[in-house]
């Protein structure tokens, strides 16, 4: 299948031009101005439009048992969300509980995606206990091409790890080349302060923050960077959401340790107060990290547009209304996750390149190029290229809509940014040379989508 794009302003992570991409194999073979294409090509005019490489969310949940539920997405609902917002590749995390056994699990999760996923795919495998098996465990999956691990510093009893395990994890991930990523709180003062909150009558959603406050995420940054300095690991903070944890992890940074920042879009754009509207509308907006005080959207978006924040993701992870209704008694019980994978590239590119001051260069960065060299992808993703595989986007920054539930194709009954504008969005979008997206409605194959092997790079 061959594919010419002609005239579109061609925008990469480190470069831009006016230019034709051609398109064989489901490869980019050719990049210029003029080429011609044989009679019987599609041929697909971006005048008046940018052509991004297809976007990166590195960080999705895709298939989630968690607090006696499941996330609402399938894979086909969630690939196909992605794909209209313009993501061609996600890295799900793959997450069984301190009671499963790892290798079932990441067998029970690649079942999951195998032959449903519309766009591209990969994980993060998590480590949530650390026995005699676990080693030899962990290197079969690695073997399988998974190079990223991650763990739980939250969740005690569920998926969190102790101080030990993380030494293991962190001590084996140095030796096999493999990056860690983390989820950084301190689960023991999470517990704790939930504990005393519930004993005070305190059960409503506006107590989720409270309980989970800014201090408690930067301890479990720094204490995520104490294990690396000592092991000498590679890490990825996940959804760092304030400045407190920011300063935490830039400070590790300048030391040496190896360590990279993930934000994601919710904590960008949403504030706390959300979280404290009345009943089951504060619950909709419950997710860990919580959304914290709007002043730290201020440092996260410097952050990000000085290169300190290195990617943003979504976390995205949809429960419904009913779902989110299990924690009527006690905010303990609500699931935690706010959907998203749709809307990241359109809230990025609004209310940063549009409205915020963030370059265009970095733009890309952050939603696709970084996390394809984090994870071993780049420059098969996240790059215009020879040799790249053909995921494109073709992006109309004249189109202007408003985010809504009704509108969306994640599989959840609320969108957390409801009503919101947005300011351009994909007009096209191809996952290894094939249009599976026409201004904003799929148009492609079910199942398209390949598990990506990846080598360890650390």
């Amino acid at each position: 299948m061959a594919l010419l794009i002609r005239n579109g302003d061609i925008v990469t992570a480190d470069s831009r031009f006016r230019g034709d991409i051609w398109v064989e194999d489901e490869t980019v073979t050719r990049i210029g101005r003029g080429l011609d294409a044989p009679p019987g090509v599609e041929v697909i005019d971006a005048s008046g439009k940018m052509v991004f490489p297809g976007f990166i969310d590195p960080h999705v949940h895709i298939y989630l048992p968690f607090m006696s539920t499941f996330a609402k997405d399938t894979h086909e609902t969630g690939s196909i969300a992605a794909l209209v917002g313009g993501t061609t590749t996600f890295i799900e995390m793959c997450c069984p509980s301190r009671l499963d056994d790892p290798l079932e699990g990441y067998q029970l999760w690649k079942s999951k995606a195998e032959g449903n996923s519309a766009c591209d795919y990969t994980f993060h495998m998590s480590v949530t206990q650390f026995g005699e098996r676990t080693e030899g465990q962990l290197r079969e999956i690695a073997a399988d091409g998974i190079s990223s691990f991650k763990v739980f510093l939250a969740y005690k009893n569920f998926f969190g790890i102790d101080d030990g395990e993380l030494y293991q994890t962190l001590a084996l991930a140095r030796k096999m080349g493999v990056i860690v990523t983390a989820h950084c709180e301190n689960a023991e003062l999470v517990a704790r302060l939930q504990q005393g909150l519930l004993a005070e009558g305190r059960t409503g959603p506006e107590w989720h923050e409270p309980s989970r406050p800014e201090a408690v995420e930067a301890e479990g940054t720094h204490h995520f960077a104490t294990f690396l300095e000592a092991t000498g690991a590679a890490g990825y903070v996940v959804h760092l959401s304030c400045r407190a944890a920011l300063e935490k992890a830039l400070a590790a940074k300048a030391k040496g340790v190896r360590l990279w920042v993930e934000s994601v879009i919710p904590h960008f754009l949403l504030d706390k107060s959300f979280a404290e509207r009345p009943g089951v509308e504060g619950m909709k907006h419950v997710m860990s990290p919580p959304l914290r005080e709007r002043g730290n959207q201020v440092a996260l978006w410097d952050a990000l547009r000085a290169g300190f924040v290195d990617t943003v993701g979504t976390d995205h992870c949809p429960f419904d209304v009913a779902q989110k209704r299990m924690g009527l008694e006690a905010f303990t019980q609500i699931p935690n996750g706010i959907p998203g994978i749709e809307e990241r590239v359109n809230l990025l590119y609004t209310y940063g390149v549009k409205r915020g001051g963030l370059g265009l260069h970095r733009f890309v960065d952050a939603a696709s190029t970084q996390a394809a060299k984090l994870f071993g992808l780049f420059p098969r993703k996240g790059a215009i290229a020879v040799g790249s595989d053909a995921d494109l986007v073709i992006y109309d920054p004249e189109y202007r809509g408003v985010l809504s539930a009704s509108t969306q194709h994640a599989n959840c009954d609320y969108s957390g940014f409801e009503g919101m504008e947005i300011e351009g969005r994909p007009s096209a979008v191809t996952v290894r040379g094939q249009v599976q997206v026409r201004d904003g409605k799929f148009v492609g194959e079910r199942g398209r989508g390949r598990m990506l092997k990846r080598e360890a790079i650390y």
